[in-house]
């Protein structure tokens, strides 16, 4: 498709179409809101998805820093406990870069390893405060 402006002495000039950009979301926690349910449907199925697939498959709305936030939105289904890492992969958006490949934690079990994330983390910022203690 092309997209047709005319010029000022009468002719055409043809140009490609404009691109259609993604809706960006002013507000991370919106966004966060607003697109955590689809990736929680995709961890459901049990299926391994890469971040960019659901997006580009539900033309998710972009986040306030899109170079940002897409990369922490998987530390965050993670810390909930909704999905776990799988493999790597590539992607469209990251110009076919290595990218991770998610899959759904089952739902009965999403609790319990939340739980052991904030347990681990709980655990890893107190080694490194015990570390700088005893550097000091």
């Amino acid at each position: 498709m092309t997209f047709m402006q005319p010029a000022f002495d009468g002719t055409e000039l043809a140009a490609s179409a404009p691109a259609i950009s993604r809706r960006i979301v002013d507000d991370y926690e919106a966004w966060v809101d607003e697109v955590t349910p689809y990736y929680v449907a995709a961890a459901d199925t049990g299926q391994p998805f890469t971040v960019d697939a659901i997006a580009r498959q539900y033309q998710l709305p972009d986040p306030p820093n899109p170079r940002a936030h897409w990369g922490s939105l998987p530390v965050k289904l993670q810390n909930d406990g909704i999905i776990r890492h799988l493999t790597g992969g590539t992607s469209a958006r990251a110009r076919h870069s290595m990218v991770h490949v998610w899959i759904g934690v089952p739902a009965a079990h999403r609790e319990a390893v939340a739980r052991r994330r904030r347990e681990d983390r709980k655990a890893k910022a107190a080694a490194r405060a015990a570390e700088k203690r005893a550097a000091a």
